[in-house]
């Protein structure tokens, strides 16, 4: 069985949501994602493990703001690693690709912007409102 493209995805027809070609393209697109994760993660581990030689002020700032800069990205990468392997689990159990909350299907357009998501849009929008309520 070939992985489906991108295109072939978003004009299949309803009734073939997450059939097996479906759940084949988002486990390999998830198993790509959390390859990059990792090797992004490796390559900002390895960037602030070895600064390089400053001989500066002003390049002193620069290697700060790239090091904070690689932090942020390696604590947002840290983060995403076990969504990725929560959602690789989900296709295993033919749970992937339904809001954890409503059953509803979550949607192939926001799957593609967002692999790893757990929600349909709607139920997202709500508990982020009811978020904001509770914050103010």
């Amino acid at each position: 069985m070939s992985i489906m493209t991108k295109e072939e995805l978003l004009v299949a027809p309803e009734e073939d949501y997450m059939n097996e070609q479906q759940q084949a393209f988002f486990r390999q697109l998830l198993l790509d994602l959390r390859e990059e994760t990792v090797e992004s993660m490796e390559k900002a581990k390895k960037q602030l493990s070895s600064p390089p030689e400053m001989n500066d002020e002003g390049d002193h700032a620069a290697y700060e703001e790239e090091s904070r800069l690689s932090l942020r990205i390696l604590d947002r990468e840290r983060r995403l690693l076990p969504k990725i392997e929560d959602a690789l689990k989900r296709i295993a159990t033919g749970e992937y690709g339904y809001c954890i909350e409503s059953g509803d299907p979550i949607g192939i357009p926001r799957l593609l912007a967002r692999p790893t998501a757990e929600q349909c849009a709607e139920v997202k929008a709500l508990n982020e409102r009811k978020e904001q309520n509770f914050r103010h």
